[in-house]
């Protein structure tokens, strides 16, 4: 038995189709990225809080390209995971505000919940310093 640790930053994985499909993912998860950032501002607009400019959609799309495959996926199933939650989200915001209420407060409470997955997707892909 091999009691070698496993590096899982450096691993790669054991099929060599899954880096390949990885940089099509990567470019998909990059442009839902970009859409999501579009997204979050109208919540923020609707929150009443200043929207922070977003992580590079290229940027974040090259860093879940060059990721280790564990990472990747993970951050490619993050991003569909933050999408199900901002795309009913906002459309109960917009139902809200069209029906002449006050979407303030949940729309502060869907920003909170997306900057918090942002910022998490963001650490497990970018480069740590």
């Amino acid at each position: 038995m091999d009691a070698t640790p496993i590096d899982f930053d450096t691993a790669v994985p054991l099929d060599s189709r899954l880096a390949a499909e990885g940089g099509d993912a990567a470019k998909a998860a990059g442009r839902k990225w970009a859409a999501l950032h579009d997204a979050a501002g109208v919540v923020a607009t609707l929150a009443g809080v200043a929207h922070q400019p977003a992580v590079d959609a290229h940027g974040f799309s090259a860093a879940v390209r060059q990721a280790p495959h564990w990472r990747r996926e993970q951050a490619e199933h993050g991003v569909e995971d933050l999408a199900a939650i901002m795309e009913p989200g906002l459309a109960a915001l917009i139902s809200v505000q069209t029906g002449g209420g006050d979407a303030a407060a949940p729309a502060l409470a869907l920003w909170q919940e997306f900057v918090a997955a942002r910022d998490a997707l963001a650490r497990l892909v970018l480069p740590r310093h």
